[in-house]
């Protein structure tokens, strides 16, 4: 760059990007991400107006539809968008809600008192990322329609299209989001279901249906429909575990328009199932709204276990993680003016809220043990059972703790690799002995660590923590991981970047990644939730021809890639069924699922909590059906990575 290049610096050069351009310019600075999570997004924030008019009381239905070409349209009987010209845009408002960033109801003009948009800029920043958006607002015995293309331009200002019944009301949305700005435009129907389902149990008494036009099957899809709110919500989570209590206990007050609500059961597992919501968002890093129920939790627990004798005076007071043991709890906070914290707007700020989460749960809970004494008690002794069990397992976690890669040999166990750098190095944990000697052969000694497991590991959902800890296979796992468990968890000193399970694709070996998938679920989350978590994915089907030699998945590829080779080649093509893992030799094992050139891996990811406790609980039941079930599902699911 010359000197007067350099010197060339004024008015000229700053960039303004008008209406929308920015959006589309910036997607991730509104959406988060252009990938299929982003794309899922949209459909929310269409979804979150439809339940800022419930929330408002003018709305009871809503219905979302995935169309044919994968457009998406968002239906509602609420007051409809207002169709008047706006005063200060002079055009109509549904056309200014549509194409002015931070327009809208959300913004102290009286609008909604309590809404669950985060910042208020979603019909515009859908019709910024869409290819094109269609809206009908029915009001005042008229059908409106304005119609936008290519990111937001409007192509139909808004015109009155026909005639409907005088109290009839409410907005239809229909979009197509821009396949030049997102990663894929395939929308996953249970991950819309999912959200759908959920969103019905935080609103109670709103009527949600959710239906997928590109299953020709599928004529009516599913309506979600919840009169006892949370309460049903937790009744869901805790379909397939014992209560240890009948009735689940519901809790709620309201002060200074800002209304609160929990409810709760414990059943007979030991791990807590804890969500709350503020607005029906998912605050997955809690807030003053937790910090509040817990607070009264404890202290309310250790009040009446003192009174009633439970607790000797020698014995020393419950903690938190004591009497959360079995707790399925959702905490839901409905607030006019919720201010978040954190880098993903994941945790409640506001003060005021944690002394009205203290005072409403403290005062019902009392009540609830007070009148209940036989439930109190069994719920008292089962937080002791776990103060006993946290105290086993903390000596067993410092017994694991100060074991380390020189003074444990992992039973003969773990073949390292020669890096040190963890950034580039992995860890396959691998069915049985035989599997472990060829990959062992086959590796790459010096990025890549093998760690064959000998039988099923500890079905962690069935066992305590301590248990857990005298288990010799998950001691040796959390040894070679390096990050230790609970309070003494560090991610940042995880030994590989990758752990990559490998298993057969038959039932033992599903079973086995299903048991590994759970144990790093409950005790090593951030894990997965970092990215760090695979699932090597052995090819079924060898197509040998001429010097050619190609593996593939599953028979739908194998059927597309016959069908690639000419005739004469096809007719001649070698196709043979591969062998499980512990049957291939090192070189088959390197070539089709270690070499880091050719292999494909499944990496495993937890988007919904809420839905992934429901599916681990359903899976490590005693009935097989479920955890096939879930094992087929789940392979279709998870993203393929080609590394």
């Amino acid at each position: 760059m010359n000197t007067e290049e350099k010197e060339h610096y004024d008015a000229s050069d700053i960039q303004v990007l008008e209406g929308l351009e920015a959006v589309r310019k910036r997607p991730g600075m509104y959406i988060g991400t252009t990938d299929v999570k982003g794309l899922h997004h949209l459909v929310w924030e269409i979804v979150d107006n439809a339940i800022d008019e419930a929330l408002a009381g003018y709305c009871h239905n809503i219905e979302v539809v995935i169309n044919k070409d994968n457009s998406i349209t968002v239906k509602d009987d609420g007051r409809g968008i207002p169709v008047d010209i706006h005063p200060k845009t002079k055009i109509s408002t549904v056309e200014t809600v549509y194409t002015v960033l931070h327009a809208g109801g959300k913004f102290g003009g009286g609008g909604y008192k309590v809404s669950g948009g985060l910042h208020g800029v979603g019909a515009s920043v859908v019709n910024a990322l869409s290819k094109w958006v269609e809206v009908t607002v029915y009001k005042e015995g008229k059908i409106h329609q304005i119609r936008f293309e290519n990111g937001g331009h409007t192509k139909e200002p808004l015109h009155v299209v026909g005639e409907c019944s005088s109290d009839r009301s409410g907005t239809t949305v229909t979009f197509k989001p821009d396949p030049e700005i997102f990663d894929t435009d395939i929308y996953d129907y249970d991950t819309l279901k999912t959200r759908v389902r959920e969103l019905a149990f935080l609103n109670r008494g709103l009527s949600i249906t959710i239906r997928d036009d590109r299953d020709l099957e599928d004529t009516t899809g599913e309506t979600f429909l919840y009169e006892g709110g949370i309460s049903e919500y937790v009744k869901f989570i805790n379909q397939e575990k014992t209560p240890l209590h009948e009735d689940i206990i519901h809790l709620s007050g309201e002060k200074d328009n800002v209304f609160f609500e929990v409810a709760m059961q414990y059943n007979t597992s030991y791990n807590p199932n804890i969500y709350s919501f503020v607005n029906n968002i998912n605050t997955h890093d809690g807030g003053t709204h937790e910090e509040g129920v817990k607070r009264a939790l404890t202290r309310v627990i250790n009040s009446y276990a003192r009174k009633a004798n439970l607790l000797k005076e020698k014995d020393e007071n419950l903690k938190d993680d004591d009497v959360k043991e079995g707790l399925t709890m959702i905490i839901s906070c409905k607030h006019p003016n919720p201010q978040f914290e954190g880098q993903t707007k994941g945790r409640l700020g506001n003060s005021e809220v944690r002394n009205l989460a203290d005072s409403v749960f403290s005062e019902g809970f009392e009540r609830f043990l007070l009148e209940n004494p036989e439930e109190a008690r069994t719920i008292i002794n089962k937080a002791i059972l776990a103060r006993n069990a946290r105290m086993a397992a903390k000596k067993a976690r410092e017994a694991t703790r100060k074991s380390d890669l020189a003074t444990t040999n992992f039973f003969g166990k773990l073949s390292d690799c020669k890096s040190k750098d963890p950034s580039v190095s992995e860890i396959f944990i691998v069915e049985g002995d035989s599997a472990g000697g060829s990959a062992k052969k086959g590796r790459d000694s010096m990025t890549q660590a093998i760690l064959p497991l000998r039988g099923k590991i500890l079905n962690v959902e069935k066992a305590r923590l301590d248990k857990a800890l005298g288990n010799e296979e998950i001691k040796t796992i959390i040894t070679a991981f390096g990050t230790g468990i609970g309070e003494y968890f560090d991610l940042s000193k995880l030994r590989y970047d990758k752990i990559i399970i490998m298993t057969d694709a038959d039932v033992d070996g599903s079973h086995i990644r299903v048991l590994l998938l759970t144990l790093f679920y409950r005790f090593f989350r951030p894990i997965v939730e970092a990215g760090h978590v695979y699932a090597a994915q052995p090819p079924l089907f060898r197509i040998m021809h001429g010097k050619t030699r190609k593996y593939v998945l599953n028979e739908e590829e194998l059927a597309n890639y016959l069908a690639s080779l000419p005739e004469n080649v096809r007719s001649k093509a070698e196709i043979a069924r591969m062998k499980g893992l512990g049957e291939m030799d090192a070189e088959e094992l390197n070539e089709t699922t270690m070499d880091i050139e050719k292999r494909v891996l499944r990496k495993i990811t937890i988007d919904d909590c809420v839905a992934a406790d429901s599916v681990f609980e359903r899976l490590m039941g005693d009935e097989v059906d479920p955890r096939r079930k879930f094992i087929e599902e789940n392979a279709r699911k998870v993203t393929n990575l080609d590394i």
